[in-house]
């Protein structure tokens, strides 16, 4: 259960105008408690901006977030997860909290006059140990470098809202994907490949490759199942377990599944808005993330060029289509659902050509 403070608003001008008068009591986790006595001042001469706020009537350890809306309240979409101090995962209840928001890393240094704030507070479980949160809320989808290098599908940018789920920080290691295949050849997962192409591993714990998007979403229904899970996947309502027919996805089983595109890009771009990369820059260079470096393009800015400190040829990965279907090729990783707000792993899978990944 979640709960949030009223929203408040304040027209008062200080830099980018982001500050909020005491936010209303409200609920807390549970029903038992309350988020009150909110304050927010952004300091001078900065885009930082300081929100400190009470919460009472529970004990529980909370999960703190914050909403921001530039409309008066209309709609809550400037992305708000640049949080420092009392944010994110396990705040313990008290008085005096103190949370950070850094609105020129989210927001891009943009002003408004009619700022609101939603001050949250969940009580659902920390991730699970190798995995990070990707919290719910809204945020720009598509093409918004200037000037433009993705694809005309990638036009117009729009609003989309995305519920929270869990990512593994790692990509899926070899290791792993070999105890759910010997658990899943045992259990009528009769075809699961040994992966990376017939190539031996560089290690138990380097990534797994070379794998089908067929094979991704049987693994992904084999892992759920040696968890004690329900599957996602099925085929004429049975559990997809071996072939290559078009699985349909229940999106309300608790098992593991591959990402939709919306959950794929709300994570890669990590809270940033309008810049090319994550680390909320135009530019990219071998610094930053293991790529093959081109100088035709004008956003690489790398002194270095080519392939750096990669294994072998890049590696496409693979996301859920919408209904049934064959994904298609996307990023780098893997990542698949379970319980309540999902579980994300990541691994890579199908070898064609060079790709991106975070250093």
């Amino acid at each position: 259960m979640s709960a949030s403070t009223p929203s408040c608003k304040n027209r008062h001008l200080a830099c980018l105008a982001l500050v909020c008068a005491t936010l209303l009591a409200g609920p807390a986790a549970r029903g038992q408690g309350a988020i009150t006595n909110v304050r927010a001042a952004q300091r001078a001469g900065t885009n930082l901006v300081d929100i400190d706020y009470d919460v009472t009537g529970t004990t529980l350890p909370l999960r703190i977030s914050l909403e921001v809306s530039a409309d008066d309240g209309v709609t809550y979409n400037i992305p708000a997860t640049a949080l420092t101090g009392a944010a994110g995962a396990n705040v313990t209840p008290a008085t005096n909290l103190r949370l950070t928001w850094d609105a020129g890393k989210n927001w891009g240094g943009r002003f408004s006059t009619t700022m609101r704030y939603k001050v949250v507070a969940d009580d659902a479980p920390a991730a699970p140990a190798g995995f990070a949160l990707i919290p719910a809320g809204p945020f720009q989808m598509g093409d918004q470098s200037d000037p433009l290098v993705g694809w005309s599908d990638e036009l117009p940018v729009h609003t989309v809202q995305v519920s929270a789920f869990y990512m593994g920080k790692y990509e899926v290691t070899k290791e792993e994907w070999d105890a759910v295949r010997t658990w899943g050849l045992a259990n009528g997962y009769t075809d699961l490949s040994e992966g990376n192409g017939g190539f031996a591993s560089k290690g138990a714990n380097h990534p797994v490759h070379s794998i089908s998007w067929y094979e991704m979403v049987k693994w992904c229904n084999a892992r759920s199942q040696k968890e004690g899970l329900t599957p996602c996947y099925t085929v004429s309502g049975a559990t997809y377990k071996t072939g290559s027919s078009a699985p349909d996805c229940n999106w309300s089983a608790n098992g593991y599944r591959l990402p939709t595109e919306a959950e794929w890009e709300k994570a890669a771009r990590g809270g940033v808005t309008g810049k090319n990369f994550p680390w909320g820059t135009d530019t990219i260079t071998h610094s930053q993330a293991n790529y093959y470096s081109d100088p035709s393009y004008a956003y690489d800015v790398s002194p270095t060029r080519g392939v750096l400190r990669r294994t072998g040829m890049g590696c496409t990965t693979w996301r859920a289509t919408c209904g049934s279907g064959v994904g298609i090729g996307l990023g780098l990783t893997l990542r698949v659902r379970r319980p309540i707000l999902g579980v994300q792993l990541r691994a890579r899978a199908g070898c064609s050509g060079a790709a991106v990944g975070a250093a």
